[in-house]
């Protein structure tokens, strides 16, 4: 196994799929018309951390569908509106998955950035999944123009970890929506 790091991958949004492709490529359509900018590829960050002698998979995503057990659950939150949450169409994962499976890897665009890390460093941030808030996903809820997702997560736990989150940034000319919100609540918290 490697010396402890963590690793940042970068995907498109969607990559593998039929209908995530389409509603990003509509979402990202209509916010860059209000921003009065051109419209730009989507990525999602995906993240693996290794302790020296184990490998884990950290994401977010929907809690509804999930056919594998064991993905290591460690923390729920609503999707939308806080009170859906009370349903599982509603609700996202984190998830802290030992040798887990990192969807759509193979679609990952450029180089993965290994992030070195201690030991304990690596150990504190696994343990952190635990702690993230669990905050509306697709709400913007800093009101700072960013929504809290799953590039949350990976920001937040970076972040909190004394990574400068803000040093990484997407494949050119890509964003990475929910990057700053991950931030700041890094920073908040």
């Amino acid at each position: 196994m490697n010396s402890p790091h963590a690793a940042l991958w970068w995907l498109p949004v969607g990559a593998g799929g039929h209908f995530v492709i389409h509603t990003s490529h509509w979402w990202e359509a209509m916010a860059a018309r209000r921003e009065k900018r051109p419209s730009q590829p989507l990525y999602h960050a995906a993240l693996e951390i290794f302790t020296g002698t184990t490998r884990y998979v950290i994401e977010m995503g929907p809690a509804w569908g999930q056919t594998v057990t064991g993905r290591g659950v460690v923390a729920t939150g609503p999707v939308g509106m806080e009170f859906l949450g009370r349903w599982r169409l509603f609700r996202y994962e984190v998830r802290c998955w030992e040798d887990g499976v990192i969807p759509d890897r193979d679609f990952a665009v450029g180089e993965v950035l290994e992030i070195p890390l201690t030991a304990r460093e690596a150990g504190d941030m696994i343990a952190r999944t635990t702690t993230v808030p669990p905050l509306t996903w697709g709400r913007d809820e800093f009101g700072i123009g960013d929504m809290w997702n799953s590039n949350s997560l990976v920001a937040w736990l970076l972040h909190t970890g004394g990574v400068e989150a803000a040093d990484f940034v997407p494949p050119s000319p890509g964003r990475a929506p929910g990057w700053q919100a991950g931030i700041i609540a890094a920073e908040q918290g």
